[in-house]
Order: C-alpha cells, then sequence, then structure tokens
C-alpha cells in the first residue's frame, strides 16, 4: 500500500484529498503546516507527498528543499498561483507536478498514482547492468550512485535521471520535451526551461564548459546529447 502525505493548512481540503485517497487504497497522512508535515514526512516515509506552497509557518518551498535532501519522494505541489514561473520554479527545485486551486480531488489522485508508475533512480526491464559509463563518467542506477574520473558526484534525484538518460544512448540527440518526458513523465509549455535550468546545473556539476563541452551538447534548435567522445566541440 503506498502512502501519500497531505500538507496543508486547509482542514476541508486535507479531509477531502485524505478521502479520495483512502478510497483508492492510499495510507494517507497529513500535516497541518510546515513543521508537522516534515514531521510526519520522516516518521511514515511517503511515497507521495502533496504540498501547498502558502503555509502559515514556513514557505512550502523549503519544506519541499527539505524533502528533496532526504529523499525521492514525488511532490505535488499545491498553490492558488497559476504563473508559469511558480510551474518552472517548482519542477526546477525538485517537484514533480503542479496543480493550481481549485482542483479536482480526483484528478489531484490520478496524479498522485500516474507518478507511482514513473520510475525514479530504479533499473529498467531492459537494463541487464546496473552500471553505465563512458568518457570517465559511469553511474550505478541500483545504488543511485554517480562518478567523474573516480570520484563522486552529488547529484539530485532529478539530475542524477537526466544523467541516466543521456547516458543510456551517447551520441543520440534528445530534444527538450523528449527529456521532459523521460525524466519528468511529461512536458508542458514549462518543459524548455525547466530542463535548460536542470542541464545547466548538471553541467556545473560535471566541470562542463557549453561553449566547449567534454559531456554535454547543445544541439542548436534541437536539444541535447551526450557526446559519443570526449574532447572539445
Amino acid at each position: 500500500m503506498a502512502t501519500l502525505l497531505v500538507i496543508d493548512d486547509d482542514e476541508t481540503l486535507r479531509d477531502l484529498v485524505a478521502a479520495y485517497g483512502e478510497a483508492l487504497g492510499w495510507s494517507v497522512v497529513v500535516g497541518t503546516d510546515a513543521q508537522t508535515g516534515l514531521d510526519q514526512f520522516y516518521a511514515h516515509h511517503p511515497d507521495v507527498v502533496v504540498l501547498d506552497l502558502m503555509l502559515p509557518d514556513a514557505s512550502g518551498w523549503t519544506v519541499l528543499d527539505a524533502i528533496r535532501q532526504a529523499g525521492d519522494a514525488y511532490v505535488v505541489l499545491l498553490t492558488a498561483r497559476d504563473a508559469e514561473a511558480d510551474r518552472i520554479a517548482g519542477l526546477t527545485r525538485g517537484a514533480d507536478d503542479y496543480v493550481v486551486k481549485p482542483f479536482s480531488p480526483g484528478e489531484l489522485l490520478a496524479r498522485c498514482q500516474a507518478l507511482l508508475r514513473r520510475p525514479r533512480g530504479h533499473k529498467q526491464p531492459s537494463e541487464p547492468s546496473t552500471s553505465i559509463a563512458s568518457n570517465g563518467l559511469a553511474i550505478d542506477v541500483d545504488t543511485h550512485e554517480a562518478w567523474l574520473d573516480g570520484q563522486r558526484l552529488e547529484l539530485s534525484a532529478l539530475e542524477f535521471q537526466l544523467l541516466h538518460t543521456l547516458l543510456r544512448r551517447p551520441g543520440r540527440v534528445f530534444t527538450r520535451d523528449q527529456l521532459a518526458d523521460l525524466v519528468w513523465g511529461a512536458a508542458d509549455a514549462a518543459a524548455g526551461r525547466v530542463v535548460d535550468v536542470h542541464i545547466g546545473r548538471l553541467r556545473r556539476k560535471l566541470g562542463d564548459v557549453a561553449e566547449k563541452p567534454r559531456f554535454i551538447e547543445t544541439v542548436r534548435g534541437v536539444g541535447y546529447r551526450l557526446r559519443a567522445r570526449s574532447g572539445p566541440a
């Protein structure tokens, strides 16, 4: 049974989402603010977190950052603001989906269930080996670890998944929408910007320079690819 954590100070909303979730077979726990929400997160290790950005004691962004530092739970953000900038900010900080209030509880739970079908840092059925390496880069999909020239890299879950996607097919060009779909499970109007932000972060951790990349090459007007061989562009 999957566990759902709902962090929101709106009691009516919490009760409604909890009722829908339990009817669908989820184990549901709730938090009324940032502190109780994080307490519940650490106590129950939920599979999915529904997180309101507007909490009485702290920003939902603070909670999201703490969740991302602690593990790979899927996070769906709730907000009353329908600005693209907020959506981009949420996805680039590690959220997996974004729902604007008011919303249908049925749709919200359907999104949560869809997230559970999305792989995150786990071995794909078609992959006989848990290790992939190319040009000094290496990852282990089972242990969710990555190395560059023998030195361990500190990657977020989304950065690891992005690197994994590129490393599986060196030389193949992925469009931004393809990367968004493979890593986040969906592509929309904000996908290109979200992918660009994460590519930028990944490049910095790889010590890569966009103009003369050792690893991640920009294919102008198309997307990105992992260079099949290291060296100057």
